[in-house]
């Protein structure tokens, strides 16, 4: 939503559209997962009375929205892209089908995953890592606003201290709280490394993806940051 209080930022469609085509333009294949946030959230629900299943499917379609707004930036600067939707959605999405997005992707199409897992109780972050690992994807690299994972939230703590890399075991000893348990078991159990950067940075991708120090990797304790 960029600098709006809710809804679709098209100057940040842009920004993102652009980051991504630098990385494509590398030679790297990609996979999206987006959230819904900006327009619903499925864990406010309970509080507006809403059950809170009803609630995750309605985050759900907003992360739909999401999808759609960015795949056209995305072929607005002429990268081919795919939607597929975890929930059955054929006039606007493909259907989500494991061997037709790796397809996709051998094809150097940009596939952007809709609708989280398509079962409610399950977090936007969730769905990454089940894709990721579905996929086989080398990595999973997280955007949000701050410069990686700190001991204390940085926007809140001034002296808050940055890791530069950190182990999954020592994420949950010290409760970080960067993905929801899930997500993080689903990476540490299939030895899947983690980068989580500022994705409102320009080049922080690219560099990200080239080997430059970048943001926090985390790692299982079978995989060692150097080999990341």
């Amino acid at each position: 939503m960029g600098k709006k209080g809710f809804g679709i930022d098209n100057s940040v469609l842009e920004f993102f559209s652009q980051e991504i085509k630098k990385v494509h333009k590398a030679g790297v294949e990609i996979g999206l997962v987006i959230g819904g946030g900006n327009i619903y959230r499925g864990l406010s629900a309970t509080s507006q009375g809403i059950d809170r299943a009803t609630g995750d499917y309605m985050g759900m379609l907003a992360t739909m929205i999401n999808s759609l707004a960015l795949q056209n930036a995305l072929e607005k600067n002429n990268l081919q892209s795919r939607l597929m939707s975890a929930i059955k959605m054929d006039t606007i999405a493909e259907t989500y089908i494991r061997r037709r997005a790796i397809r996709h992707l051998e094809k150097g199409r940009v596939v952007i995953f809709g609708a989280g897992t398509g079962n409610p109780y399950f977090s936007t972050d969730t769905a990454a890592s089940l894709r990721a690992v579905e996929i086989g994807a080398g990595i999973v690299i997280k955007g949000t606003r701050v410069d990686g994972v700190f001991d204390s939230d940085p926007e809140k703590n001034s002296d808050a201290t940055k890791f530069d890399n950190i182990s999954y075991l020592d994420v949950l000893k010290k409760n970080l709280r960067i993905m929801d348990l899930t997500a993080v078991s689903l990476c540490q159990e299939n030895d899947l490394p983690l980068a989580v950067f500022n994705m409102n940075v320009p080049d922080n991708l690219l560099n990200l993806v080239s080997g430059k120090k970048v943001g926090t990797i985390i790692y299982s304790k079978q995989k060692a940051a150097k080999e990341v």
